[in-house]
């Protein structure tokens, strides 16, 4: 049996007297991108922030590989967040391989990923340039660079392809694609429903801190009755309905 690289267990999460997560439980396994998604404000950020131990849930546990998430396992997890965070002073490759040595690479073995991933999505000419000086889609490769460096066992995507034309959505698109075949698992965080289609295993809708759809694209298409994510979500949200679907 395939051991989950994330586990999730009834974690329900209060802040003050609002409760933002009500009894969320889901795996998620090597190699599998899981889709991750609901409308702002539905719960996905302070879930992906308590897995990550930036809050404590207030119960159920949320484990990365068997464990509570602790900066030992940072080589292990990667985290492009939707608001994106980058030195713009440094320069690029300064940048990349500072984050490199972060996550516990030597000098010349962030170097050397650093210049290859550069190559790889057309910023070869720009290593020596200040992050300031790059258009935002060049800033979000640089950022999709620093989560991927190490060759993380989790990657988590929020939004990862906004702002992106569509050659370079392509090309992120293909370097999750490459990383899954590695056996990195991927949390992707988006509201375009099109992505899901494309590379979604698995999948969990969020509604008001709970869980409306989870399981498997198809499984959650046939419990819904529905050949289209976009319309089972639209229809999760248009109604009042508190079922909650387990897959």
């Amino acid at each position: 049996m395939v051991k989950p690289i994330v586990s999730v267990e009834n974690f329900h999460l209060a802040i003050g007297e609002k409760e933002i997560v009500k009894d969320l439980s889901f795996t998620i396994n090597p190699g599998e991108v899981f889709a991750f998604l609901g409308a702002n404000g539905s719960g996905k950020t302070s879930t992906i922030r308590s897995l990550l131990g930036i809050y404590q849930p207030t119960s159920g546990s949320l484990l990365i590989d068997g464990k509570r998430y602790s900066p030992l396992q940072a080589r292990d997890v990667g985290y492009l967040p939707e608001e994106r965070g980058l030195y713009t002073r440094a320069k690029v490759l300064d940048i990349m391989v500072y984050f490199g040595e972060l996550k516990g690479l030597a000098h010349e073995e962030a170097k050397e990923f650093s210049l290859a991933y550069l190559e790889r999505v057309g910023l070869a000419d720009k290593s020596n340039v200040k992050v300031k000086k790059l258009s935002g889609g060049q800033q979000q490769k640089v950022q999709l660079g620093v989560a991927i460096i190490g060759g993380p066992k989790l990657l988590i995507l929020d939004e990862p392809t906004k702002g992106l034309d569509p050659m370079n959505r392509k090309l992120l698109l293909d370097i999750v694609d490459e990383l899954q075949a590695k056996g990195t698992a991927v949390i992707y965080v988006t509201h375009l429903m099109e992505e899901v289609e494309r590379l979604a295993d698995r999948l969990l809708i969020l509604k008001d801190g709970t869980a409306r759809a989870y399981g498997t694209v198809a499984d959650v298409k046939k419990k819904y009755k529905s050949k289209s994510i976009e319309d089972i979500f639209v229809s999760i949200y248009d109604t009042k309905s508190s079922e909650v679907v387990h897959g």
